[in-house]
């Protein structure tokens, strides 16, 4: 932090050039409730020195109305800005914050710990790349620590720092610290989180949070800021599978006629055959445009224009891929579901599928079985109710080009849309193919045929012409 203020104030350019090249962690905490999730942003922040003189008087002040940490300055207000997040003292909705060291640029999603908020947990946990979830020592892994973790698995994120807190309150004993950590290990195995760390800290305290504490000798490890700073995650990202979401086509005039959009995996030079999805129309990269001119390369995240040699029909939500390498193109998968909504899923029920850049009607067709977020137990299902996660066989009405979550989170995962209401009520991420059966699957002519037939008469059943 010091170097970083010395050159913004001596060389803001130079300043500026340097932030823009530090590479982006992604992170959230999660954990069971009064965990000290909250704190621990708060406490991140201030012995970082990413607070300002007047966030902190303003803290200091509400800590006096509603604070919970005595006469001491309560970091948890940082991130509960919320009226009803103070008086209850929990976190209830996602809160971000954005600091950067020497090292790395940080985003911090605080996510709720409460079961009845697990949506908002997903929400926050969609996009990072690696997740903190506390444990208190007082009380060990406990129901919601596991559940958190089978959310963090089940969401693709494959680095977990395991902070045991409040070690303060158990006198920093060790034997405390490797109890826990020899339990979260034998539930873990059964996860799939190939890269977990461990730490004793106390948020209240500061105690191996960023400084390191002279109250735990017999640890010798990293402090949770040198972990988040030395955590590698450029190995995460996938180089070898090219997918290009086409955002929006570019014609400014008749000269010119490119697609835009963001490469989110693999990577792409002029000169590369590449293939439409899902029209499967072949030819290659002519040139890859940016507004400060041609690169010889892209690759994630850059947001790119391509031309091509030839002119075939691509629009937005179509997928450009290279030949050699191609996604899942189908209308049956097979996905986990996390419903987000009040009402619940209704099998067959007409819903909007957003796959990156497209959406496409479709419905479950199956709710294969239903996952207990506390005991990982299977059951079976009618329906899904709010918060509520289960494995279902999902059927479009056009085919759509995408991947296997484990393979490509970008292209693996997607939301769905109540028709009626175009508010996002589940998302999901997709496990694979379902074989497709000839006398299930509905032709062309017959999914246009019903939907004109259903605008027109709303209760009107799905016809199959196969069995006229």
């Amino acid at each position: 932090m010091n170097s970083d203020n010395q050159l913004l104030q001596s060389d803001i350019l130079g300043y500026l050039d340097q932030h823009e090249k530090k590479d982006m962690l992604r992170f959230l905490t999660c954990g069971s409730v009064d965990d000290g999730k909250s704190t621990l942003i708060g406490r991140l922040l201030h012995d970082s020195k990413m607070i300002f003189e007047d966030q902190l008087a303003a803290i200091t002040k509400d800590s006096k109305k509603v604070g919970t940490t005595g006469e001491r300055v309560d970091l948890a207000l940082l991130v509960d800005g919320l009226q009803s997040e103070r008086e209850q003292g929990i976190t209830i909705d996602v809160a971000y914050r954005y600091y950067s060291t020497d090292k790395r640029k940080f985003i911090i999603a605080d996510t709720p710990g409460h079961e009845q908020y697990t949506r908002n947990m997903v929400t926050g946990a969609s996009t990072c790349d690696l997740a903190i979830i506390l444990v208190d020592a007082r009380g060990g892994v406990k129901t919601q620590t596991k559940r958190h973790s089978f959310l963090v698995s089940l969401l693709g994120i494959k680095h977990i720092i395991v902070a045991i807190n409040k070690m303060d309150l158990k006198n920093y004993d060790q034997k405390v610290y490797e109890e826990i950590k020899t339990d979260y290990l034998r539930f873990s195995a059964q996860l799939d989180i190939p890269n977990i760390h461990f730490v004793p800290i106390s948020a209240l305290e500061g105690d191996n949070v960023v400084n390191r504490s002279d109250n735990t000798p017999w640890y010798q490890g990293e402090t949770l800021m040198e972990m988040l700073e030395n955590i590698e995650i450029a190995a995460d990202m996938n180089i070898d599978d090219f997918r290009f979401p086409v955002q929006y086509v570019n014609r400014p005039d008749l000269n010119f006629r490119g697609f835009a959009g963001t490469v989110v995996s693999g990577t792409i030079k002029p000169g590369d055959e590449i293939i439409a999805l899902p029209s499967g129309k072949t030819s290659k990269v002519k040139a890859i445009e940016t507004f400060e001119g041609q690169l010889s390369e892209a690759h994630p995240p850059l947001a790119v224009t391509l031309t091509l040699e030839d002119e075939i029909d691509i629009s937005r939500g179509d997928m450009i891929v290279k030949s050699d390498n191609l996604p899942l193109v189908g209308g049956n998968f097979k996905a986990t579901l996390v419903w987000m909504a009040e009402d619940s899923m209704m099998p067959n029920k007409q819903y909007d599928f957003k796959f990156a850049t497209k959406v496409v009607p479709g419905s479950v067709n199956d709710i294969n079985y239903r996952i207990d977020v506390n005991t990982l137990e299977h059951g079976d299902a009618t329906h899904l109710q709010l918060n509520e996660i289960a494995v279902c066989d999902i059927k479009l009405n056009h085919p759509v080009a995408c991947d296997a979550y484990t393979k490509n989170r970008d292209t693996g995962g997607f939301i769905i849309i109540d028709r009626l209401t175009n508010g996002t009520v589940g998302a999901g991420m997709i496990q694979s193919q379902v074989e497709q059966v000839k006398n299930q699957q509905f032709s062309e002519f017959e999914v246009e045929f019903n939907q004109l037939v259903r605008k027109h008469f709303p209760h009107w059943q799905a016809l199959d012409i196969n069995k006229l």
